[in-house]
């Protein structure tokens, strides 16, 4: 690439020097002294030589304007200096006198050169005036060669910024024809100039803005009423280089009329038009991607809040002059945020685009899939005749998405809780009704997930109490005092002894009193709280036990129940084993109870975590067992220590409803894989004779003791002693 250094190889152009020099050569010293004498003024330096060697050492290391030379010298003639100056294109003015009376010396002398020719015996005025106009003269050559020198470099530098423009710079005749265009042609359009020069402007311009552009590229205007700033797209040539990805340029273009004058006319006359066009396409790439960002989620491309909003706005106001109803769905991922936990979110993302790709593939053509944020999407669908048509899409969502997802190589199965509100029953503006599909949206989630509901008035109450539920919760977590735990105690029957105790979790709600776990877990899980709750359980309870220990219950046993959450999360072991080691205990004086309903959920997964908690020495117990098939097929690969036989099993022994062949199913698969059994809930004596007699020996009830604050069981553990 070219540079301003390439401009002007040359020396720069130097001013012109405020002094004149003026050499006098003559032999005589008086006729030195004399000429001196004559021509010496302000702004004039004067050097004097004796011979005509001196002269020439002289002219050859500085510059004289004017050299005052006698023909006649001891060592070379005048003529000889004056034919050295010529051969050496030395710049000065050489005023010749002489003593000679011939006028062959004068001619000898101007044909070398000479400015004047002055006779010695002349008028000493002559000589001033001589010297004068030398003087005047050289400055005038002076003046025009670096007038010339400067309009030369000028130009270049004009060539030079015309040809490294980033702009395309053209010039058109009076039939728009290229006359002229530089070399920024080449790499924006993918033409060469021979190319182009001669062919009409419109061979670059898009077909669509052909007839915009003639008034552009025909301006005949100047100044400030000419074209500026015009917006064209242009083309590529065909099969360039500049080619290869298709790309349309889109450049702001300002151009101009050129005039000239006929030496006969009497007005300029218009002979063609000079532009620049200015390459845009990253700048409008730039403003698109802006314009897009603000109305649409960067991560599925989907519309976002404000464009949803906006919609939804816009089609309110049509179904209301339509006198139609319009539907608002608020979907919710379940689970999602094990995802996030246990892959990583580039793992959430490519769940989160494929969700929205296969949601939308359930939509009409007319209907709007917006992400609100995280794992929460709405839906907009116009014009539709009742709930049924929005029921009707439900429907299918759930149904595309029982098809497993493929997140980290592994098979996925992501449900969705939906919300859904009709206008103009469920609300009349976008929020009412977003945030009623939003209500809707969470009682299905309270409902076991994995479905959608119709927007109720009687929703608001419940949402309203769900909302202040969570407030207090967060905040009993915060304070850390409203939990208790109650302890159920295990005995072996046969033993005679109490084995172990199960903890469980109590909110003693500063209004309302005693709260049961059913009645705040399920929120604390979906809201992200449990990893809190459980933190709490798992110290509370090894300390208990720690303290129970050194009264000297040594062989007593914690079971203690983990949220389904928790085998989401891959820091299980370490959290489990943190409070163990605080409190001096190990591994195997606790039991984590897991559900059997844990177990059809991420078989693989959770086979992995059983298999590390028990390769600790901790117990696994399956809690309920018998109330899925499902996990019959896994018992044999999971490395639980304990089966707990479902309370509903054990309610109805002895009243021929089948629960004692499925309690002795139960207690024979358990003992051919040699696992413990411990009956849960048992409340009177024939359950405790019937399990008895099927061979359980290890129970739990209210028949033997409800579940007692720690006090309560310390006591209870002293008389049973």
């Amino acid at each position: 690439m070219s540079t301003l250094s390439d401009i002007d190889p040359v020396t720069p152009i130097p001013d012109l020097a405020e002094s004149r020099n003026i050499l006098i050569v003559d032999d005589e010293a008086r006729f030195r002294s004399a000429y001196r004498e004559l021509l010496a003024a302000p702004g004039r330096n004067i050097e004097e030589s004796s011979c005509g060697r001196d002269a020439l050492r002289r002219l050859d290391r500085r510059d004289i304007d004017v050299v005052v030379l006698d023909l006649r010298l001891p060592d070379i003639s005048g003529i000889e200096i004056m034919d050295w100056l010529t051969r050496n294109r030395v710049a000065t003015s050489v005023i010749v006198f002489s003593a000679d009376e011939s006028i062959d010396s004068a001619i000898m002398a101007m044909r070398q050169g000479a400015f004047e020719f002055i006779r010695k015996q002349c008028d000493p005025a002559d000589l001033i005036q001589s010297v004068d106009r030398a003087l005047r003269q050289r400055r005038m050559e002076q003046e025009h060669t670096l007038m010339t020198a400067r309009l030369e470099q000028s130009e270049r530098l004009h060539r030079f910024l015309v040809e490294q423009s980033p702009d395309l710079i053209y010039t058109l005749d009076n039939q728009g024809r290229f006359v002229f265009v530089n070399g920024r042609v080449e790499t924006l359009l993918g033409y060469s100039r021979e190319e182009l020069l001669g062919q009409h402007f419109s061979i670059i311009v898009h077909e669509d803005d052909i007839e915009q552009a003639r008034y552009a590229f025909g301006e005949r205007r100047i100044g400030e009423r000419a074209t500026s700033n015009f917006e064209v797209r242009l083309r590529n040539k065909q099969n360039s280089v500049r080619n290869f990805d298709n790309r349309m340029i889109v450049a702001i273009l300002s151009s101009q009329g050129i005039y000239a004058n006929d030496n006969d006319a009497t007005r300029p006359h218009f002979i063609g038009t000079s532009g620049v066009a200015r390459d845009i396409t990253e700048r409008k790439r730039a403003e698109e991607t802006i314009a897009f960002q603000a109305f649409h989620d960067l991560l599925t491309g989907l519309p976002n809040r404000t464009l949803f909003l906006d919609r939804l706005e816009l089609s309110i106001t049509q179904a209301k002059r339509r006198n139609q109803r319009l539907g608002v769905m608020f979907l919710d991922i379940d689970r999602f945020k094990l995802i996030n936990d246990t892959y990583g979110h580039p793992e959430g993302d490519r769940l989160l685009k494929e969700f929205a790709t296969r949601v939308r593939h359930c939509l009409r053509s007319g209907d709007t899939l917006a992400r609100q944020g995280g794992d929460e999407f709405t839906v907009l669908l116009p014009d539709i005749v009742s709930v049924d048509d929005v029921a009707v899409i439900a429907k299918k969502m759930l149904a595309e998405l029982k098809r497993p997802f493929t997140v980290a190589e592994r098979d996925f199965v992501a449900t969705v809780s939906i919300g859904i509100a009709v206008y103009p029953e469920d609300g009349e503006t976008p929020d009412e009704l977003i945030r009623n599909a939003d209500i809707a949206m969470y009682q299905t989630k309270a409902q076991g997930k994995d479905g959608f509901l119709e927007f109720r008035p009687a929703m608001n109450t419940m949402h309203v109490e769900r909302i202040s539920l969570e407030n207090d919760l967060r905040l009993a977590i915060k304070e850390g005092n409203q939990f208790e735990l109650h302890f159920q105690p295990q005995l072996n029957l046969r033993e005679r002894r109490i084995t172990g105790v199960e903890a469980l979790i109590r909110w003693n709600h500063p209004k309302q009193g005693l709260i049961p776990p059913d009645a705040f877990i399920p929120l604390a899980e979906e809201t992200g709280m449990i990893v809190a709750v459980s933190n709490w359980v798992l110290d509370t309870a090894c300390r208990r036990l720690a303290d129970l220990r050194q009264k000297g219950f040594h062989d007593l046993r914690m079971g203690i129940n983990l949220s389904p959450r928790e085998f989401e999360r891959s820091d299980l072991l370490e959290r489990i084993a943190a409070p163990l080691d605080h409190h001096g205990l190990a591994p195997s004086a606790i039991e984590i109870e897991i559900t059997e309903s844990l177990l059809m959920k991420d078989a693989e997964s959770i086979i992995a975590k059983v298999r590390q908690l028990r390769r600790t020495g901790m117990g696994i117990s399956i809690d309920d067992f018998g109330t899925r098939y499902s996990s019959l097929n896994y018992l044999r690969r999971f490395s639980v220590s304990t089966v707990k036989i479902d309370q509903s099993f054990v309610r109805d022994l002895g009243f021929g409803h089948g629960s004692n062949a499925i309690v002795h199913a139960i207690i024979g698969i358990a003992r051919s894989f040699g696992l413990h059994v411990l009956a849960e809930g048992v409340e009177t004596e024939n359950q405790r004779e019937a399990l008895l007699g099927l061979g359980c020996e290890e129970m739990q009830g209210y028949l033997f003791s409800q579940p007692l604050p720690f006090a309560a069981l310390e006591a209870f553990l002293g008389e049973a002693r």
